[in-house]
């Protein structure tokens, strides 16, 4: 689930409280998987590194499970091992599975006022995963381009916001459903107070 939020000091509070009581849960899933898919890959630590962008230091730190990752190193990760990003923070279970509000564990940006959670990762055989998205005024989210194939589907619940290809975005209102390519820049911008949608990312 990706949680846009203007960082209001109200916001800020709730995310160190998410982290103190959650984060740790997801740093030792990311830290498993990561190893697990590198390794998979054949890679070393340090060729990981060189084909994300990041630092061998990052990497290392990431699998020891002590790093704090930000969403934009996670997807340069997932590009480079060739794995969507919900592989990488996502724990399968064939139980049903609920998430309390109070209980989403954000994984927050480094280039913008926003955190990412995910509701609900594309299990074997499938290849969608389902995110909740909620956004305030402020620094919009603009996405590198994902996995080529890629198509997003969003939802407006509440709110306003621009969304869809960085040169073209809609304006969307509460019901409208978009379809965009999402292995090309894209941008969510809410441009309401409490902007609110479900976004399916698909790969084909």
């Amino acid at each position: 689930m990706i949680i846009i939020m203007n960082r209001t000091d109200r916001i800020v509070k709730r995310t160190i409280v998410w982290h103190d009581e959650h984060m740790e849960d997801l740093r030792t899933r990311i830290a498993r998987t990561l190893r697990r898919e590198r390794e998979s890959a054949g890679l070393s630590v340090s060729e990981l590194g060189r084909r994300a962008g990041i630092s061998k230091a990052t990497v290392s730190q990431l699998e020891s499970g002590s790093g704090n990752p930000s969403v934009e190193t996670l997807w340069a990760l997932g590009v480079a091992l060739g794995v969507p990003f919900a592989v990488l923070v996502d724990e399968q279970t064939n139980a049903p599975t609920l998430i309390r509000a109070a209980d989403l564990a954000g994984v927050p940006s480094s280039a913008a006022d926003y955190s990412a959670t995910l509701l609900s990762a594309s299990p074997p055989g499938a290849r969608r995963d389902i995110y909740l998205i909620t956004a305030e005024p402020g620094d919009p989210r603009r996405s590198d381009p994902h996995h080529a194939g890629t198509t997003e589907h969003v939802i407006l619940l509440s709110g306003q916001a621009q969304i869809g290809p960085v040169d073209e975005p809609v304006l969307l209102n509460p019901g409208d459903y978009l379809s965009y390519p999402g292995d090309a820049p894209h941008v969510f911008e809410a441009t309401a107070a409490d902007t609110r949608a479900v976004l399916v990312s698909e790969l084909r």
